[in-house]
């Protein structure tokens, strides 16, 4: 999404182009975790823990400490010992409440099983045993450390997750202030890149947080358009929730008992963003406003009644809601979300043990999935038996064996480098990231198909992962093989916030075909971001267009394929592709490439049309329906003669219809010219939208063949049958 520097009233028209796992204010003692080999292990029978750890320090016995948690206000003497093993015959009765401090001279580790189990990028807070400024102290001490320093880190491969224990007797982990999520006054939680807060109740209720603030970066703090790459689920907000954000931000599963006047709320009025997303929330007590927002998507989501406006200027979906938004040009209510499964999440059950929630399919949804006292139909999984927890620098080898031997797979936070894809062939399996967790293909020839690839099984659940490239592929995740018939009506496959990146931090030319194709049918996708980068760590300009190639950003050739909150962006062809029957898309944002060259470059339907639409549906389509639509000129790499023919291109067939349209030009000299085949009108003289196509009288478009990848592309399988 393009960045903008100028104030709200002119941007639409102008717009220019951790990770420690100990408390960075730890105090006193220099804290170590590298090179030093720690283990933990609980015995239940005995209940004791048993500590070693590889040799440290130059002399004198290991002084032993423990505390209830990380970050407990009071640690206190356990024992010392001249040896590097110790065991703990008196340990807290829950065995997830003991970390232990092994200090020797100036330098101390800490050990506990919650780190032994998933690695030193998810960070625990419990209101048990520390204050309740504990954590929101310590994850904003991490913020200006995170990435290239904390808002300008875009390009880093530092991930994280921040986990909330669910409160005890009443406290909360509210610090109090006052105020909306920008000002100091809040003392708001500040949620930067690649970062993830999640609740480990069963409801949102259950972990009570005061403020949360993301703080764009741009433009003095006003632009929130590059303010992407970071989720919160499964918690209440007591406060303020200040969610400035774009694009890969997903907030899910909230109670929110009050929000500034604009969710987006920077303390003026000069805000605009390019987002987002939000689904399976309860606000309270106050109504929203996205105003400042160029589009939104929000699903099934309880809202206080009123009739004021709820701001966004060109495209806002809002599906299955309750107390939404009158309809108008800008505005589409849509009475429910016809079939969907909420993301799966973590929590701690009343054993005291992890779990992973698997929410089950719902049908004609209206409203939330969860109440105050039941967290809603689905099923627990134990994650010690049922899956394997990945940790950055976990091998395809390992993560193919796990799925292989049935388990599935927690990624932890992380920047999983890949000689071969994640081979997903076996129903039911579930890929589940935490803190945008990252699947990357390694800068070498091994693997030429790409990040993930799912085979044609119910089921199978992919979740909160992004793809990214450092390596010309086919792919960067596959749902289905080529010719996929399997009908998966009765245990369809989830695909949920998920990521697609080319281009932005590789040096290397790369070109891959599509980021993602859907092959099955059955497929309920909710949230994508495909984005072939218009910015990044690399030189930018000419270079990028034969640097960072890829054609297109989704193709679907499954039938019965319901997507919500689409994004796609940028790629050198067709940005959507779809080939199959009864596809239903609620919600799709679109800017062009920026960078196409000239005309000649970037024509489609053999060089007989400028451009290519941003949502193509192919002419032997005989039904398809689409809800909430735009697509923004941006052309400002370009020799200034490049537009685009058609914004969305359709067959003129009695059940394909396209509803609540809207184009508009941001930047550079060039428009889209209609539209939908050819009406509707041109950018050149504002926006324009078009409320409804359905069999009408504009040019169909040309018949094509479009090559599609072939299965020779495909790696050679682990077998994963049982």
């Amino acid at each position: 999404m393009i960045k903008k520097g100028i104030s709200l009233s002119v941007v639409f028209g102008l717009m220019l182009v951790l990770c420690s796992f100990v408390s960075p204010y730890e105090p006193a003692e220099k804290i170590q975790k590298d090179k030093i080999e720690r283990k933990i292990v609980y015995n239940k029978k005995k209940h004791n823990i048993t500590l070693s750890w590889s040799a440290f320090g130059s002399s004198g016995n290991y002084v032993i400490t423990r505390g209830g948690s990380r970050l407990a206000s009071d640690f206190v003497s356990v024992g010392s010992t001249s040896k590097s093993t110790f065991t703990d015959n008196n340990p807290n009765a829950d065995k997830y409440e003991n970390y232990y401090k092994i200090s020797r001279n100036d330098i101390t580790i800490v050990i506990s099983l919650e780190n032994q189990i998933f690695g030193d990028n998810i960070y625990f807070y419990d209101r048990k045993h520390e204050k309740a400024e504990t954590a929101r102290n310590d994850i904003n001490s991490q913020f200006s450390s995170i990435g290239l320093g904390g808002a300008n880190g875009e390009w880093t491969t530092k991930r994280q997750a921040y986990y909330f224990k669910p409160n005890v007797s009443g406290q909360t982990y509210d610090v109090g202030g006052s105020g909306s999520g920008s000002s100091t006054e809040a003392n708001a939680i500040e949620l930067g890149f690649y970062s993830h807060i999640g609740g480990l109740g069963k409801v949102p209720s259950d972990v009570k947080l005061g403020a949360i603030f993301t703080r764009p970066h741009l433009s003095g703090g006003a632009n929130a358009t590059c303010t992407f790459w970071r989720s919160v689920e499964n918690v209440e907000i007591m406060r303020d929730f200040s969610w400035t954000v774009s694009q890969s931000t997903s907030a899910r599963r909230l109670l929110i008992e009050s929000t500034s006047k604009y969710i987006s709320d920077i303390g003026d009025t000069n805000f605009w963003g390019s987002g987002g997303f939000i689904a399976d929330a309860h606000y309270t007590t106050n109504r929203p406003n996205w105003k400042g927002q160029q589009q939104w998507y929000t699903r099934n989501t309880i809202f206080p009644a009123g009739s004021g406006a709820m701001g966004g200027s060109y495209n806002m979906v809002w599906q299955g809601c309750v107390n939404a938004p009158q309809a108008n040009e800008s505005n589409s209510p849509i009475s429910n979300t016809p079939i969907i499964r909420e993301k799966p999440f973590l929590f701690i059950d009343k054993d005291g043990e992890y779990k992973v929630f698997v929410p089950a399919w719902q049908k004609d949804r209206v409203g939330i999935s969860w109440s105050s006292s039941d967290m809603g139909k689905g099923q627990i999984q134990d994650l010690l038996s049922d899956w394997y927890v990945a940790k950055e620098g976990d091998t395809d080898i390992e993560i193919n064996n796990a799925l292989k031997a049935g388990k599935n797979i927690f990624f932890t936070p992380g920047h999983y480098s890949l000689n071969a894809p994640i081979q997903v062939n076996r129903k039911d399996a579930i890929l589940l990231g935490a803190g945008i967790a990252s699947v990357t293909l390694e800068p070498t020839e091994k693997n030429t198909w790409g990040c993930i690839y799912a085979d044609d099984k119910d089921g199978i659940i992919v979740a909160g992962l992004l793809m990214d490239s450092f390596n010309s592929t086919t792919y960067q995740i596959r749902i289905g093989n080529e010719g996929a018939k399997a009908d998966h009506s009765e245990d369809p496959i989830l695909l949920t916030d998920i990521t697609c990146r080319v281009g932005g931090v590789q040096s290397k030319n790369i070109q891959i075909q599509v980021a993602m194709q859907i092959n099955s049918n059955n497929v309920v996708g909710d949230h994508f971001w495909l984005w072939r980068a218009d910015h990044g760590s690399q030189k930018g300009g000419p270079v990028r267009w034969t640097r960072d190639r890829c054609k297109n950003g989704l193709i679907v050739t499954g039938n019965d394929v319901t997507l919500y909150a689409l994004f796609v962006e940028h790629f050198q062809e067709y940005e959507v592709l779809w080939l199959g029957e009864r596809g239903r898309t609620y919600f799709f944002q679109n800017e062009p490439p920026y960078d196409a060259p000239n005309q000649a470059t970037w024509s489609s339907q053999g060089g007989k049309v400028d451009g290519y639409a941003a949502f193509k549906v192919a002419n032997s389509v005989k039904e398809h329906h689409t809800i909430g639509m735009g697509s923004y000129a941006v052309f400002t790499g370009t020799d200034g003669n490049v537009n685009k023919k058609n914004g969305f291109e359709v067959p003129n067939t009695p059940n394909v219809k396209l509803e609540k349209m809207c184009i508009t030009r941001f930047a550079g000299p060039g428009n889209i010219q209609n539209v939908i085949n050819s009406t509707g009108g041109s950018t050149a003289t504002g926006a324009k939208r078009v409320a409804v196509y359905n069999n009408e009288s504009g040019i169909q478009p040309f018949d094509e063949e479009f090559v599609l990848p072939s299965r020779e592309s495909y790696p050679v399988y682990i077998n994963m049958e049982k």
